[in-house]
């Protein structure tokens, strides 16, 4: 995943946002919406467009576009770049390999412990019946 390639292919759009602003929010484009191509994207191989559409479908348009809004901020600029560190996180989690799980043996001590546990338990209640 080459970033510089990414952030020349991604499409800004400034919006009107809700919130805190006061009369500034009725006349200042704060929201920022990114829009990102997958499929056309040269910043990224054909093995990892793969697993990210795999990965993200959820979050995927018909169009094969990843939308990613902020309005966090008053700030255009501070919104913009909260929402590009926003698109990358999500490439790289998507992109992360998970590990494979270790089987590993059940000590025979904890094993043990578990039927004598279970087997005091069973005691105590049948302690109990009798007591009537």
């Amino acid at each position: 995943m080459n970033k510089e390639i990414i952030k020349t292919e991604l499409n800004y759009k400034a919006v009107r946002s809700s919130g805190a602003g006061g009369q500034n929010v009725n006349k200042v484009s704060t929201k920022i919406q990114i829009t990102f191509a997958l499929e056309t994207s040269n910043g990224l191989m054909d093995e990892e467009k793969i697993t990210l559409t795999e990965k993200l479908s959820n979050r995927i348009t018909k169009d094969n576009f990843i939308i990613i809004e902020c309005d966090e901020t008053r700030s255009q600029l501070k919104n913009k770049e909260l929402a590009v560190k926003r698109l990358f996180i999500l490439l790289e989690n998507a992109l992360k390999k998970e590990k494979k799980r270790l089987v590993t043996k059940v000590p025979k001590r904890v094993i043990r412990k578990r039927l004598e546990d279970k087997k005091n338990q069973a005691e105590k209640k049948l302690n109990r019946k009798f007591k009537l």
